[in-house]
């Protein structure tokens, strides 16, 4: 039966490698290995050392040279490691070729990703959204993990399988079982996703607004969220704390109801298998109204995380949404510069502190007014014996408050456009 590879328990210590094959991108080289520490210690791996290997071309065996390829593992050795994690996507061929030079486990940055999410998925649907990435990762790596079953006789007696020829390999067996299950797990996620789909036309069909959380990993969304709604959604100060999509009411100052959507977070070179498994999520962000962008104003690396979630909102369909700006963490920045800085480069943005709870009126604000074309604010005065226009604004809008003056009923309320006109020709008679 087929297994996903699990990497063995008592990996400890772990040399980072970044192949890097242009010295005037080395900053942006630098970068994405400390992120990608950051990443491994998510999984509780301890790390040994960081390499930043320079090679003047990219190479089919190693991806480097040869020479280039002795020197890491002899500094994996001399460092007593006992993984090698490459920054650089590896073909199949390639960590097979690394696990046989260097003798120890080799993994690169997808498979660290794949395994964080594998244990941080809670719901049926992002669980199934893992173990599908996972298998089609691991289905092209099976060849590594079977090299000591050649293949099986073809049966018989007395050498049947010479007079039959030779039967099928044990690895075209699990590949073919491998198979089997991705599709059986395609058609369980098909399900869910219908589900999903089902629960949003229920919402469509109130015609409640919604609002994405969108954003890099770790900026906050979650922390937003729960200030926001009241909600007690996990938020830590972690890589990818969450997985799964958290919807939440919430009634803005104008009293119209939104719905708000946190959305897993995103990362550079998020693999692309990743982002298919987890477009039925990430839609929430592509059907949302508009998006709400948040921003960690205190990391160095706020512009290039904005431009990655662009990016991958590009991929999802969703870079034209009206959005909101949110630059958060603002309690963090010592340097005031650098918060003008990123003002300049984003006006018209909310400042805002989510563990301190800075700025959110003013975010409230901003969300109202992006949704001001679909609703208004009226006080009609209606006689008694209309009470159906009564029952139609308590059916169909959100009353603020109702008051009764002589035989007439004074009610305020948030109006959508379409019952709006229905009022208006009232209100003109």
């Amino acid at each position: 039966m087929f297994e996903v590879r699990e990497k063995p328990q008592m990996v400890e210590r772990a040399l980072l490698v970044r192949m890097s094959f242009n010295r005037r991108e080395e900053e942006e080289d630098i970068s994405l290995l400390n992120e990608l520490e950051e990443l491994v210690t998510t999984l509780g791996i301890g790390i040994a050392d960081l390499m930043l290997a320079h090679s003047r071309s990219m190479h089919k065996k190693y991806l480097c040279g040869t020479g280039k390829a002795a020197e890491v593992v002899e500094y994996a050795r001399a460092h007593e490691c006992d993984c090698i994690v490459f920054d650089n996507q590896l073909a199949p061929s390639q960590q097979r070729e690394w696990e046989e030079l260097a003798g120890i486990c080799v993994i690169d940055r997808e498979e660290v990703i794949l395994d964080i999410f594998a244990q941080r998925a809670q719901t049926k649907e992002a669980r199934l959204q893992v173990d599908l990435a996972r298998m089609q990762y691991a289905l092209p790596r099976m060849a590594r993990m079977w090299g000591h079953l050649d293949r099986e006789g073809g049966g018989g007696s007395g050498g049947g399988g010479a007079a039959r020829g030779m039967g099928e390999q044990q690895i075209e067996v699990d590949r073919r079982l491998a198979r089997k299950r991705i599709d059986r797990t395609k058609r369980e996620l098909e399900a869910v996703r219908s589900q999903r789909a089902t629960r949003r036309k229920d919402r469509e069909k109130n015609e409640t607004p919604q609002a994405a959380i969108v954003g890099y990993t770790n900026a906050g969304k979650s922390t937003l969220l729960n200030i926001l709604s009241g909600a007690d959604i996990m938020a830590k100060d972690m890589l990818f704390a969450t997985l799964d999509t958290t919807t939440r009411s919430i009634e803005l100052p104008d009293g119209q109801t939104l719905l708000l959507t946190d959305t897993v977070g995103f990362v550079r070179n998020l693999p692309h298998r990743l982002v298919e498994a987890f477009k039925a999520t990430l839609e929430e962000a592509v059907l949302a109204d508009f998006l709400i962008h948040v921003l960690d104003a205190s990391d160095p690396r706020a512009i290039e995380f904005y431009n990655t979630t662009v990016k991958v909102l590009s991929e999802l369909g969703a870079e034209d949404k009206p959005s909101i700006t949110v630059l958060n963490k603002i309690d963090k920045i010592e340097d005031q510069s650098v918060l003008a800085s990123l003002q300049d480069r984003f006006p018209n943005t909310v400042l805002l502190s989510a563990r301190v709870g800075t700025g959110i009126e003013e975010l409230q604000q901003k969300c109202s007014e992006m949704l001001g074309d679909r609703v208004r604010r009226r006080t009609y005065r209606i006689p008694q014996y209309r009470g159906d226009l009564v029952a139609l604004l308590h059916n169909e809008c959100k009353v603020i408050s109702t008051d009764y003056e002589g035989n007439d009923v004074l009610t305020t309320a948030i109006v959508p456009a379409k019952i709006a006109g229905r009022l208006e020709e009232f209100a003109a008679e």
